[in-house]
């Protein structure tokens, strides 16, 4: 069975850290999408053309990032697909390769890896996030008749399961997959399965490093992002765009997908 990464990244300083990982990364992902914004740095680009080791995306709106990198790696033609943030995989293989490489070999036996954060995990995060995204958890944790963590920026999909959200989602949601992902396969009948995680804690404290930040300094960059209130009215909005396009998905009709036809 062969596993592709599809992956979207904003960056901020990680391309070092991400050129070092490659080769791992190649002994992981047989294929590896990278969606990048709009108005790239040529030299980033160039980098990353280089390598080889990435097929890249440009997407014209960072909304359609998700999607974008989705249907890029069912292209691909692999059986199980990991959609991560690459700032936090990044950061996850950095910090903890085995329980990353365990959660691979995990994603290859269902049709959806619910992968969320370890108490412990989540605790690392400012609480303007922790408030904010365990409404959205209570929500759809009730909805969908099991305690999950939706907003951790990382799941398992079977190729089957990839192709229904293509058929049954559209560019521009970007974060609103957080919900709609599962909301959608969940109502279609396939298996949603958690399996929480100690690597997914917080990445944004890594930000312009050149490894990751440890536990001291996740702390005072968690304290000084609650300090801006901006930033609390940030989350709420985001926590509603995810809201609404959960809602959305669990209302709207659904497309079947045909069988794919052997090559």
């Amino acid at each position: 069975m062969t596993v592709a990464l599809a992956t979207t990244w904003y960056p901020r300083g990680e391309l070092d850290r991400l050129l070092r990982l490659i080769p791992r990364l190649r002994e992981w992902y047989r294929h590896r999408v990278i969606v990048l914004p709009p108005d790239q740095d040529v030299k980033l680009l160039q980098a990353l053309g280089d390598s080889g080791a990435f097929n890249i995306r440009v997407a014209a709106d960072w909304a359609d990032g998700r999607y974008l990198a989705l249907s890029a790696a069912v292209e691909t033609g692999a059986d199980y697909i990991h959609y991560a943030d690459l700032d936090r995989l990044i950061r996850w293989a950095e910090t903890r390769e085995g329980e990353l490489i365990r959660t691979l070999e995990r994603l290859q036996t269902v049709d959806c890896l619910m992968i969320g954060r370890t108490a412990q995990a989540f605790a690392t995060h400012p609480r303007a996030l922790r408030a904010t995204e365990t409404v959205i958890n209570s929500i759809f944790s009730r909805l969908l008749g099991q305690p999950l963590d939706l907003p951790s920026g990382s799941k398992g999909l079977s190729r089957q399961a990839a192709r229904f959200l293509i058929a049954n989602t559209r560019p521009g949601h970007g974060l609103g997959g957080d919900a709609e992902w599962p909301v959608l396969l969940c109502r279609a009948g396939f298996t949603l399965t958690r399996f929480d995680v100690d690597g997914l804690d917080w990445e944004t404290a890594d930000r312009y490093l050149d490894g990751p930040a440890d536990e001291r300094l996740q702390r005072e960059a968690a304290g000084v992002y609650d300090a801006i209130a901006e930033n609390w009215a940030h989350r709420v909005s985001v926590a509603q765009g995810i809201i609404d396009a959960g809602i959305d998905a669990w209302l709207r009709p659904l497309q079947a997908v045909s069988e794919e036809k052997p090559e």
